[in-house]
């Protein structure tokens, strides 16, 4: 969905994904991986950290490097 973000600064090794339609199942994915391909074929890979709200969004921490701005909007796996 979007970059976590503060009033002046965006953060990208931290991401909200809109994951389920409700809290109770996006709670279920918590501690799972999520991976990224870009259009090169390259993967970027990270973990479901917590529940963003109440409406089935979850935060994902990509640790190794944050994802670059084309992949908003974009599907991921979930593994």
């Amino acid at each position: 969905m979007h970059f976590r973000q503060s009033r002046y600064r965006v953060n990208p090794h931290q991401m909200v994904l809109k994951a389920a339609d409700s809290a109770e199942e996006a709670q279920k994915l918590i501690g799972k991986e999520v991976v990224w391909t870009s259009p090169a074929g390259k993967n970027i890979s990270g973990k479901i950290s917590a529940l963003h709200g109440r409406k089935g969004n979850v935060r994902v921490i990509f640790t190794e490097k944050g994802l670059p701005g084309q992949a908003l909007g974009q599907k991921v796996k979930v593994q």
